[in-house]
């Protein structure tokens, strides 16, 4: 009797969080290769693939090895121990990288020289060119570059992480005719891409090649026998020790400089270098086979982003779109004067965020105002923000700057933004022991005839003026009394010794925001078990919370549907029956970076409405002082349930992801028209915009005829 077989066994219910996270940077690589888009929109997002690749190796890749060093062989809640992430890690990433140089060789370049940028090498040179970058390197680049004498098994140089650098093979001495070898760091501090004359548009040559053409002037009198570029990426998965006692300030310096000698988590060099040059490296930096990546064009395409940004090249970029004023707040009135009449909810950056800016500026200036207090995670390099409460600290306003000094690689930026406050007279704290303070928040305290009114910003992204831009973001301005109570208390508590409260309106993690999910969660669960109005809308950049998911599928399976539009990373595993088949999973990837938190709760009829910093991930809920903040006028409302809607009904830039785990590209169809969110978003603004300019215009009044002879 034959047996029967053996059930396949079920897929498990939650999806690995760094193959996820692979998944979306490949979605950002569909946007580089669609031929759809001009050739510098398209560089512009491979180079975003690769800077997002470099983050992922330094801190998540990292992260792994750390585990798999020390023995971890715990699996994750998807199944898969250390070991086997980075196995399934190395296999994505390998292709990724040829796809990456497929697009930019066979695709992006063609198109970029055609509109005059043209990336040539040395042998493709006519002869002033040549001469030009002859003379460069004798004036510029030789007196910088330093050759470093490298020895089997000796001591290798301390390279810097994400730098380029040239290793050198040389031949032997007449007593010993082993080969020597040198390395050459390319030198950040000079241009990458170095402009040639002589023709129309940008024609460049990269720096490395230009001192790969002139090496052997470094060894003189020996013969070069290779040079080949690399590049090392290094761990970055550290961070302060915060049970220990000392100054945070000086530990997270000592964290920056820890970083400059971590081990080596990636090797990069390009793949014409020799098997020498790659066993030599790989011995030297004690790398494993996996974790070579043989890259068939240029280092570092992230640094490819300033070329997107080139001046004078319109013709082959996307057209602008213009961030709109909006008319609930007119730019000759004053700030407070806007958020005196009524709450302001603004979607960036198709509504301009020059008035949290104005409202900023304008409350370092304003003799009424008392205090400022705010929270700085992420700012520009030149920041108007940190200029401001300078300013209005060095007029006597008290100024209490909560500056996180552990904002991952903005720590060195942040460390001196914080100098320069206390210098102008700021109160500044670097964060609270053991949490990042990532919450995005501002409370300007202001004298006025009826008493001290509270104004405050809540916000999804972080106070850069410059993301604003380019980040998909939500601000909700309010005077309202609870809302500033909230603000004072919560700022309070970050400041002194007092625990994070029950606030009037807010929830903040690490105490308050899982526990209200999951109560709303259950909520709509029980509701649709009543038979009542049930459903939840989100919009999140990543959910990988078990508690969460698995409250979620617990909801799918009361009848709630879930309709959720994540950006990146999503571990829920949707569409299964019996576990999360109400559940519909949408990923929408456009010019902006999708980067809002909202979350909507039907409520049975009742809708409950959320704007947060927090992703549903651990390291937010449990590690991460976040804030989830409910907007509870009906305009604010209606508008995030609309924001909701358009994301999630896109049939242009949207990717669905299927019960497999797998992404799949949507196409409009008799059931769901064409829309694209974003462009949707941007129209919307403009009209709102255009109507608003149209009420404020005089009306226009034909002229009598009596009148027109009389002029005459």
């Amino acid at each position: 009797m034959a047996k029967e077989p053996k059930p396949k066994p079920a897929e498990p219910p939650f999806l690995n969080r760094e193959l996820s996270w692979i998944d979306f940077n490949f979605r950002v690589l569909e946007q580089a290769e669609d031929p759809a888009l001009p050739p510098l929109e398209r560089l512009k997002f491979a180079a975003i693939t690769a800077s997002n690749a470099d983050e992922f190796f330094m801190v998540r890749v990292g992260g792994l090895k750390l585990l798999q060093r020390q023995g971890e062989d715990r699996p994750d809640p998807a199944g898969l121990a250390p070991a086997a992430q980075l196995a399934e890690i190395a296999a994505r990433m390998h292709e990724l990288v040829e796809r990456q140089h497929a697009c930019l060789q066979k695709e992006i370049e063609p198109a970029l020289r055609k509109g005059g940028i043209r990336r040539l090498r040395m042998e493709e040179l006519a002869a002033p060119q040549r001469r030009h970058v002859d003379a460069l390197f004798a004036d510029s680049i030789f007196p910088v570059i330093t050759p470093v004498a490298v020895e089997p098994g000796g001591e290798f140089p301390l390279l810097a992480g994400l730098g380029l650098a040239l290793y050198v093979r040389l031949e032997g001495t007449p007593e010993d005719s082993a080969p020597r070898h040198a390395l050459v760091a390319v030198p950040k501090i000079l241009p990458r891409f170095l402009a040639l004359p002589g023709e129309t548009g940008f024609p460049y040559v990269l720096l490395e090649e230009a001192i790969r053409a002139h090496v052997g002037l470094l060894f003189p009198g020996v013969a070069v026998q290779e040079c080949a570029a690399f590049r090392i990426t290094r761990n970055a998965d550290m961070g302060v020790r915060e049970d220990q006692a000392g100054d945070l300030l000086e530990q997270m310096r000592e964290v920056l400089v820890e970083r400059k000698e971590s081990d080596c988590v990636r090797l990069e060099i390009e793949k014409r270098a020799s098997k020498e040059a790659q066993a030599f490296l790989r011995a030297a930096l004690d790398v494993a086979a996996a974790d070579v990546y043989a890259v068939p064009g240029p280092l570092d395409l992230a640094a490819f982003f300033r070329l997107a940004n080139l001046a004078g090249t319109e013709a082959l970029k996307i057209e602008p779109w213009t961030p709109q004023a909006a008319p609930e707040a007119p730019p000759a009135e004053s700030a407070f004067a806007v958020l005196q009449r009524d709450n302001l909810l603004l979607f960036h950056p198709y509504e301009s965020y020059d008035f949290v800016l104005r409202w900023l500026q304008e409350a370092a200036d304003d003799p009424n105002v008392l205090a400022i207090k705010q929270v700085l995670y992420r700012v520009s390099d030149n920041s108007p923000v940190v200029a401001a409460l300078m300013r209005a600290a060095e007029r006597g306003k008290h100024v209490t700057a909560l500056v996180e000094l552990k904002a991952r690689f903005d720590e060195a930026r942040n460390i001196d933004w914080a100098d320069a406050l206390a210098r102008a007279g700021a109160q500044v704290i670097y964060g609270v022991k053991g949490y990042k303070t990532h919450a995005k928040v501002c409370v300007v305290v202001r004298r006025e005839p009826e008493g001290v009114v509270r104004y405050v910003h809540y916000g999804t992204g972080n106070y850069n003026e410059k993301s604003a831009r380019l980040y998909s973001d939500v601000s909700f301005l309010t005077s309202q009394a609870d809302y500033g109570a909230d603000a004072s208390a919560f700022f309070n508590a970050l400041t002194g010794y007092s625990q994070l409260a029950k606030f009037r309106k807010l929830e903040a993690a690490p105490l308050g925001i899982r526990p209200r999910l999951l109560d709303l969660i259950g909520n709509e669960a029980e509701r649709s078990r009543q038979g009542e109005e049930a459903g939840i809308e989100a919009k999140l950049n990543s959910l990988a919370d078990p508690e969460l998911i698995e409250a979620l599928c617990k909801a799918s399976q009361a009848g709630v549907r879930i309709r959720l539009n994540v950006r990146g990373i999503c571990c829920l595993r949707p569409g299964v029956k019996g576990l999360s088949e109400n559940v519909s999973v949408v990923s929408v990837v456009d010019r902006y970076l999708e980067h809002a938190r909202i979350v909507r709760f039907r409520n049975g009829g009742a809708p409950l409405t959320f704007i947060s910093s927090a992703d549903w991930m651990p390291r937010n809920l449990d590690r991460r002082i976040e804030l989830l903040v409910p907007v509870e006028d009906p305009a604010g409302a209606d508008k995030l349930a609309q924001i909701l809607e358009t994301c999630l009904a896109d049939t242009r830039q949207a990717w669905t992801l299927r019960s497999d785990g797998t992404w799949e590209r949507r196409q409009p169809d008799a059931k769901r028209p064409a829309l694209r969110a974003q462009e949707e978003f941007q129209r919307r603004a403009e009209m709102r915009a255009a109507e608003a300019v149209q009420r404020q215009a005089p009306a226009f009044e034909p002229q009598r005829p009596a009148e027109q002879k009389k002029q005459a």
